[in-house]
């Protein structure tokens, strides 16, 4: 049930990782309000948005009504659209004075995920600080909060003038600063009204999963520490077995329950709400009604076979082409939560199971990786862990030290802002990959949590304007230097882009190869993981997730990859050698494929 609808506030915001569901309940919400009488207006600013295909209605930049439910109005808007029309608002007066390497430099500075969030946040800062503009309804629900780094910067009692007049290049990881300074008053207003318990609730939405609760409960701080303290919690997806005879149903049902009772102290006491696994994927009007009333009784009678198509290889079936060029890098990509750590060590396993040299690089925070697969039985293999908050840290000194020596308390204040967003992190953290990628040369080098696309183009643009300009390469690194030719080069990098068979990892993913792709970067195959459909199930729930896969999957085979690796949902969680080896051994029998078709 969700409870957060006993008394609910004007405006829901719902926030959590890629994947939980968030379209779906804030979908299920709007319904439910329209349903009682309520004039409800419904808006996504996710520029991955599956608002239409979840409401069966196309949707614009503008409230659209939705026929099957009365009163309800929902739209899509687009961040995309408004951050291009932003940088060019920004970037365009310089096109005829700098040099075209500057120019293409500050671009790809404005295509990164801070300056979609800003767009995004701008967007609906026009909704919530301009009364009028949603006067016509009762309530207005959000589908993706913002996150509490645009917040703190937004907010930050800084003398905007005074740090744009010291700081030489006029920047912050949203771009330049005179873009955002206009908006200040606008961006203060819509954080007063975010933090208003009494007409603002923030809902957060995670899966019964370590890394979900992880994440709701990092944002749940967040957010808290500027005052927006009116939060509820919804746990999405609980799954309870039907079938007890079905060793997988029970498995899962445990494991969920363990995530459960180890869910972090700061969430602990949230007013909570549990909605069950759905046996379908939530899609149309009438299956959103049903949504988390208790009111959903699958039958597997109702689940379709899962049609015949080809089944991806296994994870197994795929080391071959790895192992084939005797060295490089191998690098797992992918949102949280979708199994990046799992699939390069298992692949690090794999590789030096087969007599070569691996070094494994991971940003796994539980570092269980290098606990349980860099002992006696594999000499061959070497596990570092790269700590993204040492190496954030240190880079965000050195750019304190030199960047932020001139300026004011103010100005050194909102540069320290600056430095905590995500872009930070990911350049920080970039430089040691960098190094990490050097050692391909001659041995295999598996790197889990790549950089993006986005953050190897700003690296390109920012090495093309330091020659243009300095015409002094010797000052970058070699290992920087020699960084993207090397991940562009086929022989020696390989991108395993890591999912799930599910609409919002999927889409996600599709985008991050897009962004590869720009960087002249082409993965080498998508690992699809967690998949229920190789498996025999006779729980009813199990058996109708199988058929739901179905789309996913083909999506991905016919749409998006060039080669594709299905790693099956697992009862016992594949941490430690073992459990790892056993990823990269395994092959999809025929009987199993016989199965799969059989549904």
């Amino acid at each position: 049930m969700m409870k957060f609808l006993d008394h609910p506030t004007r405006n829901l915001f719902f926030t959590g990782k890629g994947g939980v569901g968030k379209t779906s309940i804030a979908c299920a919400t709007a319904v439910r309000l329209a349903d009682s009488g309520k004039r409800v207006l419904l808006v996504s600013t996710d520029p991955a948005s599956n608002l239409d295909e979840v409401l069966v209605t196309p949707l614009g930049h503008h409230p659209t009504p939705v026929p099957s439910v009365p009163g309800l109005s929902a739209m899509n808007l687009d961040p995309e659209k408004s951050a291009a029309e932003y940088r060019e608002r920004m970037v365009g007066p310089y096109r005829s004075l700098l040099p075209a390497a500057a120019v293409a430099s500050m671009e790809e500075q404005f295509s990164g995920s801070c300056t979609l969030e800003i767009a995004a946040f701008d967007e609906f800062s026009r909704l919530l600080g301009d009364a009028s503009a949603t006067a016509a309804f009762d309530h207005v629900i959000f589908d993706t909060a913002p996150t509490g780094h645009t917040l703190r910067l937004l907010t930050l009692p800084s003398a905007w003038s005074g740090f744009m007049e010291s700081n030489t290049t006029g920047t912050s990881c949203l771009g330049p600063l005179a873009g955002l300074q206009a908006q200040q008053t606008l961006y203060q207003d819509t954080v007063r009204a975010l933090s208003d318990a009494a007409t603002t609730t923030l809902v957060l939405v995670a899966r019964p999963e370590v890394t979900a609760f992880r994440e709701a409960s990092r944002t749940s701080g967040e957010l808290a520490a500027l005052g927006v303290k009116n939060q509820h919690l919804v746990i999405n997806g609980v799954f309870q077995a039907s079938d007890s005879s079905d060793p997988l149903a029970v498995a899962m049902q445990k494991r969920g329950e363990s995530a459960m009772a180890a869910i972090p102290g700061s969430l602990r006491d949230f007013p909570r709400s549990l909605i069950l696994l759905t046996a379908n994927g939530v899609l149309g009007v009438q299956a959103l009604r049903m949504l988390g009333t208790g009111a959903v009784t699958p039958d597997d009678r109702n689940a379709q076979p899962v049609p015949n198509f080809k089944m991806p290889s296994t994870l197994g079936e795929l080391m071959d082409g790895l192992a084939a060029p005797g060295h490089g890098v191998i690098l797992a990509m992918g949102k949280g939560g979708v199994g990046k750590t799992t699939v390069a060590a298992a692949v690090a396993v794999g590789l030096a199971e087969r007599g070569f040299r691996v070094h494994l690089s991971t940003t796994d925070p539980a570092a269980h990786v290098a606990a349980t697969i860099a002992g006696d039985a594999l000499p061959n293999l070497t596990v570092s862990r790269i700590d993204p908050a040492a190496e954030t840290a240190r880079y965000s000194a050195e750019v304190m030290k030199t960047a932020g020596k001139d300026l004011d308390t103010q100005g050194q204040a909102l540069l320290a802002e600056d430095l905590r967003s995500p872009c930070t992190e990911e350049i920080a953290v970039f430089r040691a990959f960098a190094e990490a990628v050097a050692e391909g040369s001659d041995r295999f080098v598996v790197l889990d949590t790549a950089p993006t696309g986005h953050t190897i183009l700003l690296l390109d643009a920012a090495l093309a304007y330091h020659r243009e300009v300095i015409r002094q390469s010797s000052q970058v690194p070699e290992s920087v230097e020699l960084l993207l030719p090397r991940l562009r080069n086929p022989e020696y990098s390989r991108v395993l882009i890591v999912t799930l068979p599910e609409a919002t990892p999927v889409h996600e993913a599709a985008q991050l190869q897009r962004d590869l792709r720009r960087a002249e970067i082409e993965p080498y195959a998508w690992i699809i993981n967690q998949s229920l459909s190789p498996l025999t199930v006779t729980d009813p729930v199990l058996r109708s997730r199988q058929s739901y896969e179905t789309k996913f999957i083909r999506e991905v085979i016919t749409e998006c990859a060039q080669r594709t690796a299905i790693i099956p949902w697992q009862i016992e969680p594949p941490v430690g050698y073992l459990a790892l080896k056993q990823l990269v051994s395994e092959k999809l029998e025929a009987s199993e494929v016989g199965q799969v078709n059989a549904g």
